[in-house]
């Protein structure tokens, strides 16, 4: 006779970048055992591959395709999944910023951190009065490959290979380039031929581009000074 089958709830949520609604459901204890030893090889790659898998499983929506999907999308679609798993709450060790050596202990409701956006935030790059560009979020892949799956390299070739990643299309009002049909080499080159502040417009898209974030006071115990610690990105959650 076989045994029962265990009811698993689902839930919804709206993706950041596009307030699609999808459906997603907890993580099961074997996909649990898959974060824990990632989180055990204390390995980034790891952990972010293990974290891409779990989401993989646990989104339930068809035509998602994870690999493509905006960092922070991937940030906030873990994030409550996770909620739903194991708990409404994340606990986080805190530096307390006016010695830089207390730790406090912090809960946080999961419910409190959201995706943050700046005002005037745009994937539209104005170069000069001819030619613009349009950029794309870069994806999970990207960044993994970007941040984790070089042995060597200068950080100016990681941005530059970056970027190129992120370029959608160059376009004038007459023609339009779009970066999958241009090649790696091409794309460097228009980008090593921008002056500073042309270049300082598409680091700004970066730089402002929607984050998972949560601001908390924090006090410290010794001194008793309050101070706001701002939490930025997934891993911050977890420390």
């Amino acid at each position: 006779m076989p045994l029962p089958k265990i009811t698993t709830p689902t839930y919804e949520l709206e993706l950041p970048s596009t307030q699609k609604k999808v459906r997603y459901r907890p993580f099961l204890v074997k996909e649990e055992k898959v974060l824990l030893i990632a989180l055990e090889s204390e390995d980034t790659k790891e952990i972010t591959n293990a974290i891409r898998a779990v989401i993989k499983s646990c989104v339930l929506t068809r035509g998602i395709k994870v690999e493509t999907l905006p960092t922070f999308d991937i940030e906030y679609l873990f994030l409550n999944i996770r909620g739903k798993s194991v708990g409404e709450t994340i606990e986080v060790n805190l530096i307390c910023p006016d010695d830089g050596v207390t730790e406090v202990k912090k809960n946080i409701p999961i419910d409190d951190i959201q995706i943050q956006r700046t005002d005037g935030h745009t994937n539209q790059i104005k170069l000069d009065d001819n030619i613009m560009m349009e950029l794309k979020y870069p994806s999970l892949d990207q960044f993994i490959k970007n941040n984790f799956d070089f042995a060597e390299g200068n950080q100016m070739d990681q941005s530059f290979e970056l970027i190129g990643t992120c370029i959608d299309k160059i376009y004038t009002e007459e023609e339009v380039w779009t970066a999958s049909d241009c090649t790696k080499k091409e794309l460097t080159e228009f980008l090593e031929s921008m002056n500073s502040s042309q270049f300082k417009e598409i680091e700004n898209f970066f730089e402002t581009m929607p984050k998972l974030t949560h601001t908390i006071k924090v006090k410290n115990p010794n001194t008793e000074k309050e101070n706001d610690v701002v939490l930025e990105g997934l891993a911050s959650f977890f420390a």
